[in-house]
């Protein structure tokens, strides 16, 4: 299964998909199906997660990087292999390349989060950092492909990189072939092509809903206007989705075979992640959590049993805690207040007494003294507390206000 490049927008069909399923027999795992019972009493019908967040190097992207590197011809690989990306691609194309005795380069942004950064090089990639966006990291990429002949693997707009994604698909009908909904996020594209490629040709009844992050959604535009167009600056915390312009050949695919794209915000990609991780057990990534989000923002309005693809779980720790504690706050479960108190000796201990009281626990105190903005015996405190929910945050605030102090918005 190996296209030149002006055979590069040659249709993805079924049997690509198959015969890419038969290439990673023994490389890359047949992933879990989890039901939710919480999300399945949220939307009233089941719900079972394709836990690809469990997928060597942590995402599905190990598949479609495995069937275009197998692809090539035999002095393609020996010119090696190139990519770009800030985490889970990179990471699939240096396994695939191990896996497959070929050279690989990647080029990461100079802020790419240390731990792919170190995944990537222990795969067997030589890690290459420049630029400080994506963008940057391609162009150069590019520019090394050009300069040496190495073959640039394209994240998604390849037809081999789709046929090995769409096996997700394959594996879907396999474990839940009574499913009537599937969920999945979309980026560049090619995860949701090559599920609806597979799923579309076997089950055309299933409805395919893709989901993008609202800053980034480069889907929706492009969809209306009939072609791929650019959104600038796309911003959400779901790097994994964070692309601005469809990729060529899954856009033509999506437009005939998904049956909606429908954008979740960052307050629902946070309490996905955090619903995943408290009622699943799961370490998903924002992005893998968006068809969660998708189902947690309007629950009526998939027919089920509804599977919701867990697309990663290559999520850096820093901003895991930032994303927890976003989710915990737009849940309630997360309050940040500041307020003046007299300074005297005892009187953080009586605001803290005043928060016992009401059941408030606090997981952190920042505590100013000396500020010119403060009169000579105040104190300014800013307390972070977890909260059971929003009746319970203004419980808190009416609480403090009760006693006497004051809170600053």
């Amino acid at each position: 299964m190996s296209y030149s490049t002006a055979d590069s927008f040659r249709p993805v069909t079924l049997d690509d998909v198959r015969g890419a399923q038969k290439m990673l027999a023994g490389v890359a795992r047949v992933t879990a199906m989890e039901t939710s019972r919480h999300l399945s009493r949220t939307v009233g019908s089941p719900v079972h997660l394709k836990c690809e967040n469990l997928q060597r190097t942590g995402s599905f992207k190990l598949r479609g990087a495995y069937v275009r590197i197998a692809g090539l011809l035999p002095e393609e690989r020996a010119a090696g292999v190139v990519a770009a990306s800030a985490g889970n691609h990179a990471q699939g194309v240096a396994l695939a390349s191990s896996l497959l005795g070929v050279r690989s380069t990647v080029f990461m942004p100079k802020g790419a989060p240390l731990p792919k950064v170190s995944a990537t090089g222990e795969y067997g990639a030589e890690v290459r950092l420049h630029g400080q966006v994506v963008d940057e990291t391609l162009a150069a990429a590019q520019e090394y492909a050009h300069e040496t002949g190495a073959v640039f693997i394209h994240p998604f707009d390849h037809p081999d990189i789709i046929a090995g994604q769409g096996t997700v698909g394959l594996e879907i009908l396999e474990q839940c072939p009574e499913a009537r909904t599937i969920l999945v996020g979309i980026g560049g594209g090619g995860l949701a092509a090559g599920i609806a490629v597979a799923v579309k040709a076997l089950r055309p009844d299933v409805r395919i809903v893709g989901v993008q992050a609202a800053g980034a959604a480069a889907y929706p535009p492009s969809l209306a206007a009939g072609r791929p167009v650019t959104v600038k600056n796309p911003a959400t915390m779901a790097d994994g989705i964070k692309v601005g312009r469809p990729g060529d050949v899954p856009f033509g695919i999506i437009g005939e075979l998904v049956d909606e794209v429908r954008t979740v915000s960052e307050d629902e990609l946070s309490a996905a992640l955090l619903l995943c991780l408290e009622r699943a057990k799961l370490v998903v990534e924002p992005a893998g959590a968006s068809p969660v989000a998708a189902l947690l923002s309007e629950p009526g309005a998939f027919e089920g049993p509804v599977v919701a693809v867990l697309s990663g779980g290559n999520v850096d720790p820093v901003l895991m805690q930032r994303v927890l504690r976003h989710g915990m706050a737009a849940q309630g479960r997360y309050l940040a207040v500041r307020l003046r108190l007299t300074d005297r000796p005892g009187a953080l201990a009586t605001l803290l007494g005043v928060l016992s009281v009401v059941d408030a626990n606090v997981l952190d105190v920042s505590h100013v003294r000396t500020d010119p903005r403060l009169g000579l015996t105040e104190a300014e405190v800013e307390l972070h507390l977890e909260t059971k929910g929003p009746v319970h945050c203004v419980e808190v605030g009416q609480a403090l206000r009760e006693a006497g102090y004051t809170v600053i918005d």
